[in-house]
């Protein structure tokens, strides 16, 4: 197999790369500050699950999780498994990283001074427009270096994929590799996942700066 068809074929798994990295992002980033607010809740219960519940996931490899999900139901209710391995795939890493985005969340929020409350109180803003129009954007602005570390490393955990047989690029690279005998397509991979990181911490930077308002 020449170098050209190999990185085609390549390209044509990161689009699945893509579709993972992606779809993780636009649920567990909201799903993220939902655990956050159940984990902050002023019920010892809610709160008390939530905390275990982020402490399973964060505690627990993702690997697992997605073996967990993809053939969980199969082997617990005797119920089909999914047709598209992309479903399962995108649930097990969106519930796995909301749970590490929660944590964020609430570190964010539980380090604003509480004078901002009672200073918004003061002008007559209520609890949600206190929250949303003065906190989350200050809490945004400081939390963005942990999220972009998260989303840095979100990149190379869709290699995961590979343990429940989703042809995303580091499997499509390693099956590759087992049939021509080759390392080539690993080096390969690394220079997607390279080039991908690159474009993501570009990105990021940019926004990052976009926030910096006092420069």
């Amino acid at each position: 197999m020449t170098l050209l068809t190999m990185i085609k074929l390549m390209a044509e798994g990161m689009t699945k790369t893509c579709a993972i990295f992606f779809l993780t992002l636009l649920f567990s980033l909201p799903l993220g500050m939902i655990v956050a607010m159940m984990r902050m809740s002023k019920s010892k219960i809610i709160s008390g699950i939530t905390r275990v519940i982020i402490s399973i996931l964060r505690g627990t490899p993702l690997m697992l999780q997605l073996i967990a999900v993809t053939y969980g139901p199969y082997y617990l209710f005797e119920v089909s498994g999914f047709r598209n391995k992309l479903i399962p795939v995108v649930i097990a890493f969106a519930i796995n990283y909301a749970a590490y985005f929660a944590e964020i969340y609430r570190g964010g929020i539980e380090s604003m001074p509480v004078g901002q409350y009672e200073a918004a109180e003061v002008l007559g803003y209520t609890k949600t427009q206190t929250f949303f129009h003065i906190i989350l954007p200050q809490v945004i602005k400081r939390i963005m270096p942990s999220i972009t570390n998260e989303v840095i490393t979100l990149v190379k955990d869709t290699s995961l994929a590979f343990t429940v047989s989703y042809a995303e690029m580091f499997t499509v690279g390693k099956q590759i590799a087992n049939s021509e005998t080759s390392f080539m397509p690993f080096l390969v991979a690394g220079v997607f996942y390279f080039v991908f990181n690159a474009v993501v911490d570009f990105v990021m930077g940019k926004i990052e700066k976009s926030m910096d308002y006092y420069k």
